[in-house]
């Protein structure tokens, strides 16, 4: 049920950020994401913790990214990490182009 769950979030061309929302590492990563114009629908942060099953997700996660801490955060199909992966991204200036490939800006 969780890697039915997350494969249907992850898909081609939309940024997903799975978070659990008292974590401080998610709120910086929906913070710096936050700041960007995104298209309708193309990007989502989905709390882990409103389904029964968070640490099947965390799990799955894990095999899925090699980590099972949150937020993990997908620019299409590709996991790039989590907060301090996504920020060193924005710092290099790679972000927005990754962003721009997939087409989820305005």
């Amino acid at each position: 049920m969780a890697q039915a769950f997350v494969n249907s979030k992850i898909q081609p061309g939309k940024v997903v950020v799975f978070i659990i929302p008292t974590c401080p590492y998610c709120r910086r990563a929906q913070e710096l994401l936050s700041k960007l114009s995104f298209k309708q629908e193309l990007s989502e942060f989905v709390d882990i913790t409103a389904h029964g099953d968070t640490y099947d997700i965390q799990d799955y996660l894990q095999q899925l990214t090699g980590a099972r801490t949150v937020p993990r955060v997908f620019i299409g199909k590709e996991c790039i990490g989590g907060c301090r992966d996504l920020v060193n991204t924005h710092e290099k200036g790679e972000l927005l182009t990754r962003l721009k490939q997939i087409r989820a800006l305005q």
